[in-house]
């Protein structure tokens, strides 16, 4: 399983908040709520991602509330997938029960920057900058966290089985 985008770069501490703005959280259906994803921290977000395009941050993404409406917001409005240096504990596992693909990579959230190209194998933990030429080692899934994600979620998955 892999994923290839452009990066849309953050530094540290990008909360739930600014992941999808508070105002937001009465609407119930996940494209309209990436109509707003990142809005606060970047106005020209939803004008500019693409299906497959992911995000790198720095430290502590998705720190806040235990809102399952950021990574809704996130996988919604393309992203295939957020590297950072670290997660907020509450964002990384409701990323993965909605089933979208996050990685913990230092190393590549200092050595990537806005625009770059990158490729991710989710089999491997290998994350390439292909505008750069570089490659660094992220933290592989786990063949159950693979199914869930390849299922698209939790409540897919036990559904699936």
């Amino acid at each position: 399983m892999e994923a290839k985008g452009r990066v849309f770069k953050y530094g540290d501490n990008v909360d739930t908040d600014v992941i999808i703005p508070a105002r937001y959280l009465n609407v119930p259906d996940a494209k309209e709520l990436a109509k707003h994803c990142m809005e606060d921290i970047d106005v020209d977000f939803v004008k500019n991602v693409k299906e497959g395009d992911i995000i790198v941050a720095d430290k502590n993404f998705g720190c806040g509330s235990s809102r399952e409406h950021a990574p809704i917001a996130i996988k919604a409005s393309g992203v295939s997938c957020v590297i950072a240096e670290t997660f907020a504990r509450i964002f990384y596992r409701n990323a993965i029960n909605i089933g979208l693909p996050i990685i913990e990579c230092p190393e590549a959230a200092k050595g990537i920057e806005a625009g770059d190209v990158v490729r991710v194998n989710f089999d491997t933990g290998m994350i390439y900058n292909e505008t750069k030429g570089t490659e660094f080692k992220g933290q592989a899934f786990p063949e159950f966290m693979q199914k869930i994600i390849k299922a698209e979620g939790l409540i897919n998955y036990i559904n699936n089985k």
